[in-house]
């Protein structure tokens, strides 16, 4: 569950490392973000020497939360960070490359790309 003024990490090679939420897309009313949900943040911290600079806006895509998800089978997913990647405006990643475990829940979602491009898929 991400929130306003949330602290995530990225799990992509776009340049940011960590990046904090601050409106979570999907309804004026949405409070909490889950895997697959859109967030629009401001980048903390950045990489040297790439395209992504400190205090940009960006969209990034949850892709690893702390919060449990349950599948249908009645088993539950945890991660053990709040981790997101930063996407363009066709929900694309801008990342070449997605670092850590991502959860099949995300190409149900309609972020095959990412899932494509994912090391391990839980």
């Amino acid at each position: 569950m991400i929130q306003e003024r949330s602290i995530l990490k990225i799990a992509d090679n776009s340049g940011a490392k960590t990046i904090r939420c601050f409106r979570v897309l999907g309804g004026s009313r949405k409070r909490y973000a889950k895997i697959g949900d859109i967030i629009v943040a401001s980048v903390q911290t950045v990489e040297p020497r790439k395209n992504i600079k400190k205090k940009d806006i960006v969209k990034a895509v949850v892709v690893r939360t702390r919060n449990a998800i349950r599948r249908k089978g009645g088993l539950y997913v945890r991660f053990d960070d709040n981790s997101a990647v930063i996407v363009s405006v066709k929900k694309e990643p801008l990342g070449t490359r997605i670092f850590g475990p991502i959860p099949r829940e995300l190409k149900e979602k309609g972020f095959e790309k990412i899932v494509s491009l994912a090391q391990e898929i839980v």
